[in-house]
Parts: structure tokens; C-alpha cells; sequence
């Protein structure tokens, strides 16, 4: 049975209609905002603090990169877990920056290199530009979705459809920044009266719309739980899409600390329950976080024409769970 989660069923289920402008009767001007930016700072702050802390985790150096493919314009990698992709502004050791130590490039800066990134949980392929050529034929080809990429991922409970999309709308978090979550009338209307000075830019972006696909790869057990392996396919590769949207469907990823059970993000992705209707039961989220050693999502395969030579090149690799 496929799965669509398709707009008419979200105005129903959650009252989404992100892509519309609020319309209550009253001119937006006399509503006020439920959000106190003060509150949201304050918990903005605390929340940058705690990733800071995190990110000095991060360890790695040029003799550590496990390298796919190189060539004098790009190089392939594969990213273990636990690594920063580019440095932060405490300048934490990075992949990038191991990419460059070993490599180098032409321009003599490691940020040229870069031309995407996964978080730092999650492991897998990744792509660095060593040539000028090449870092503008690949910003190009990401720009205009000539990249496909394919992730594999444990997700919580046992999945019961064999393929299905998962269609949710994203946005800032405003309760658990800077988090995502499934955008809705309510959570828009919260913002309204609010300012860029008062929060910032990203809080008060229109709603992303956003697409993910999965296929069921595989029933597993985690310590005697039920969990499931999936294939996913980030159509529209907004910020934690991924995280978001399977903790939102009621399976989220094996091992998430932010968007799981008892998570530093909102709760099934900020919606009162997983839309799934084999939605993994709290106890099962539970018992599968303390066995649990590691977020479980890998950038399993990426295929793309090469920047400079166009040859059509694809990568794959195996995922470390």
C-alpha cells in the first residue's frame, strides 16, 4: 500500500495552509504575537550553548578521511558520525578542513571547498571541490537538483507500508529554537506582530514546502525492538527534513537525541501524534533510545555528472549500522 500524505489530508488532519496568507477577519496589525522574543532569546541562547558544547566533540585530521574518489577537481568521502562538516566558529576540527590539510585547493581556502554538508550525526558521502570549476559546476548541479542523493536510516517500530511520500511543510521552531518543525495555522499565527529585530530573520521565513519519499528496505529488532531500515529521498533538502518528518509520520530515527522521544525538539515533529497509523508507542521509543548507541542515518549514495569532465559519476556506501 503506497502512502501519500498529500494537502487535502493535512487541511483535514493538522489544519495546515502554510502557503496561504493568514486570514482571521482582522487586519494583522491588531493581533499580537503569542511569542515573547525575550523568551525565545533566552531559549535561542541556551540551546546555541548546548550544540557549541557538542560541536568541541568533533575529531578528525587529514590521516582519518576514509576517500572515495579524487581526481585534481573534487574529491569523495565518506563522513563518519560524530564529525562537524565545517567548522564552527570555535574553529572545531572539521571534515572540510581535513579534506583541505590533505588535498588543498586551488583557491587556498578550505570553505571553497565546500559545497554541502550533512550534520554532524549523520555519516556518509560528501563531495568537496578542489578546482574554481569545480566548485561552481557543482554549485550549480545542487542548485538546480542535478544531485541525487539516497539516505538509509533505522527508523523506530515497524513501518507497515512498503513505499510511501511524506508531504509536511516546515518551519522555525519558535518553542524549541533553533529547531524545525510541520508548519500550521496555529504556529503561523503566533508570529504574527513580530519583527526581524525582535527574532531574527529565520523564524519569521514562509513555511518550506517539503518532500520525502522512503521505501522499506527491511524489518530489524534493536535489543529485542522492533525498528525498521529504510531508503529516503530528500526531494526539496530542507534543514533536519529528514529528522523532522519520520519523528512527524510517528517513526523517528533510532538514536535521535534532538527530533526522538524525549528530544531537545518538539515532540512527532510538533504535531499532537505520528501521522502513521503504525505509529511507534512511546515505551517502544523509550526502550529503542537506551539501546540505542548512535543516531542512525547514512548518505548512502550520490550520483552526479562530474563538474568539469561531465563524465556521470555515482558513489555508494555502506551504511555503519
Amino acid at each position: 500500500m503506497r502512502l501519500t500524505l498529500i494537502a487535502s489530508v493535512l487541511l483535514a488532519a493538522v489544519n495546515v495552509d502554510a502557503f496561504a496568507p493568514v486570514n482571521t477577519g482582522r487586519s494583522v496589525t491588531s493581533l499580537q504575537s503569542t511569542v515573547e522574543a525575550t523568551d525565545f532569546n533566552s531559549k535561542l541562547e541556551a540551546s546555541l550553548a548546548k550544540m557549541a558544547a557538542r560541536d568541541a566533540e568533533s575529531k578528525i585530521s587529514a590521516d582519518d578521511l576514509k576517500v572515495v574518489f579524487e581526481d585534481e577537481h573534487i574529491v569523495v568521502v565518506d563522513k563518519p558520525a560524530g564529525v562537524l562538516c565545517v567548522p564552527n566558529k570555535d574553529n572545531n576540527p572539521s571534515l572540510s578542513q581535513a579534506v583541505f590539510d590533505k588535498f588543498g585547493s586551488e583557491s587556498g581556502r578550505a570553505d571553497k571547498m565546500v559545497v554541502h554538508r550533512l550534520g554532524m550525526d549523520t555519516s556518509g558521502l560528501v563531495v568537496f571541490a578542489r578546482t574554481e570549476d569545480a566548485l561552481r559546476g557543482m554549485n550549480t548541479a545542487f542548485r538546480t537538483r542535478s544531485v541525487t542523493r539516497t539516505y538509509e536510516a533505522l527508523a523506530c517500530g515497524s513501518i507497515e507500508e512498503a513505499e510511501g511520500t511524506i508531504n509536511l511543510p516546515l518551519m522555525r521552531d519558535y518553542e524549541f529554537p533553533p529547531y524545525m518543525r510541520v508548519s500550521t495555522d496555529e504556529h503561523q499565527k503566533a508570529l504574527i506582530g513580530l519583527s526581524v529585530e525582535d527574532v531574527g530573520k529565520k523564524l519569521l521565513e514562509r513555511p518550506k514546502e517539503s518532500l520525502t519519499k522512503f521505501t522499506v528496505v527491511g524489518k530489524e529488532e534493536l535489543e529485542g525492538n522492533a525498528v525498521t531500515r529504510v531508503s529516503l529521498t530528500s526531494i526539496s533538502g530542507r534543514t533536519h527534513q529528514l529528522n523532522v518528518h519520520l519523528a512527524a509520520y510517528g517513526h523517528p530515527i533510532v538514536g535521535d537525541q534532538v527530533y526522538g522521544i524525549n528530544g531537545e525538539a518538539a515532540a512527532n515533529g510538533g504535531l499532537e501524534a505520528g501521522t502513521s497509523a503504525s505509529s511507534a508507542s512511546a515505551d517502544l521509543q523509550e526502550s529503542i533510545a537506551s539501546a540505542a548507541k548512535s543516531m542512525c542515518v547514512h548518505a548512502k549514495t550520490i550520483s552526479f555528472e562530474h563538474p568539469v569532465t561531465e563524465e556521470k559519476l555515482s558513489f555508494e556506501s555502506a551504511a555503519p549500522f
